[in-house]
């Protein structure tokens, strides 16, 4: 009984002076509310890159020429072009748990269409690369198997670089050229959005390998090469297999460095999904000091009550009151207070979030967890920072207390 007349009368002070009660909160309404923004923008951005991830297909293997050398120095990818069209052949050939293979080559390159010009990603690619990456047409064919070894003049075209060439019109038997070389359109890829780097991956012309070596480019080797696993439980194995193979290969001597990096999709996933809870934990981090310092307000402003409620305390240490019940009033004071900041900063952050993703088109994701863990935090903040003022307030003298002016 003695706790509930101590904690209603808590909440009448608080009523008492709204608006210093508002001020205090403040601080924690804003730290809560930074805090949800921020966590809230990091975790959508985990999400986007994960459903980017995912667009590269299923059971996705990636080898790249040049790799990172022990001394450090990295050749770059596609750098040392030590990747052949044979290596492609051999890896179809004699790893049994491939399902498909896709040479790649990749350059930017002006495009003209008619009076329109564009600076498209240029790819060079096999017949498999459209399975493995499930990316489907919407118009048209892909390439056969049959184009690639006569190097034909054909392409297919992504929504982006058909919309800037061509508009609303049908790009579909258009030609195109690129570096001065005439391509027929063949096909049109359905949207595929943004890649993992932020790169518009619709904004692409995709023609068969042999004719971007032969025709495009004047290259003798691959960038990379795309392989896919016939089931994801084989991917160590095809991934250790892969590796072992293009040694063999490339003639590499037991314990000299790769001249190639393979990379599975999971091993992709990993790096970006750990670079992004990175950044949400950093910017969680820098929105947390805001919090901190709504609670140093808090404490500050509890000083300030103390002393000039220092009256108030002793009559009512005078009629009877404990010191634990005035401990206990300025402590549930500073929880109130912390804790409805804690609920309209949860509401700002979620608002802010949404209102960021609906503006500047920014992916942001709001999950239970960092909810509870913000609502809760900021009691313990109210608890941390309150304790000494209320700690103060219960060791006053009360003849002194009532003779305080």
């Amino acid at each position: 009984m003695r706790i509930l007349v101590t904690i209603k009368t808590a909440l009448r002070a608080l009523r008492r002076n709204k608006m210093r009660s508002v001020l205090t909160a403040l601080g924690i309404i804003i730290g809560v509310g930074a805090v949800i923004a921020m966590v809230g923008i990091g975790n959508g951005a985990k999400a986007q890159i994960e459903a980017q991830i995912a667009s590269l297909g299923q059971n996705v293997i990636l080898i790249f020429s040049g790799s990172i050398t022990r001394s450090g120095v990295h050749s770059g990818h596609g750098g040392a072009g030590t990747l052949t069209v044979d290596d492609a052949e051999a890896i179809r050939r004699e790893i049994t748990g491939v399902s498909a293979v896709s040479p790649e080559l990749r350059s930017a390159a002006q495009v003209a269409a008619g009076n329109q010009n564009w600076l498209p990603q240029i790819l060079g690619e096999g017949p498999d690369y459209f399975d493995i990456r499930q990316w489907p047409l919407v118009e048209g064919a892909p390439f056969t198997p049959l184009d690639v070894r006569g190097a034909t003049k054909v392409a297919v075209i992504g929504k982006t670089t058909a919309q800037q060439l061509f508009g609303d019109e049908s790009p579909i038997g258009q030609i195109v050229r690129i570096k001065n070389v005439p391509f027929t359109i063949v096909g049109l890829l359905s949207s595929k959005g943004l890649s993992v780097m932020g790169s518009d991956q619709d904004d692409v012309i995709i023609v068969p390998y042999t004719s971007a070596m032969k025709r495009i480019l004047g290259a003798t080797t691959l960038r990379s090469i795309m392989v896919q696993a016939a089931d994801a439980t084989q991917l160590p194995v095809v991934q250790q297999q892969l590796t072992e193979l293009l040694r063999q290969r490339h003639r590499i001597q037991p314990g000299r460095d790769d001249d190639f990096t393979v990379r599975g999709q999971q091993d992709i996933a990993e790096m970006a999904t750990a670079q992004s809870k990175t950044m949400t934990v950093l910017l969680g981090a820098i929105a947390s000091v805001s919090l901190i310092v709504g609670g140093i307000g808090i404490m500050n402003i509890m000083l300030v009550s103390v002393t000039e409620r220092t009256r108030e305390i002793g009559i009512r240490m005078a009629v009877g009151a404990h010191a634990r019940d005035i401990l206990l009033q300025f402590l549930t004071e500073a929880i109130t207070l912390s804790s409805i900041g804690g609920v309209i900063g949860i509401a700002t952050g979620v608002g802010v979030s949404k209102a960021l993703s609906a503006i500047a088109g920014w992916p942001t994701l709001i999950s239970a967890t960092p909810i509870v863990v913000a609502f809760f935090f900021s009691a313990a903040v109210g608890i941390f920072f309150g304790f000494y003022p209320a700690r103060k307030a219960s060791k006053l003298d009360p003849i002194d207390a009532l003779r305080y002016e």
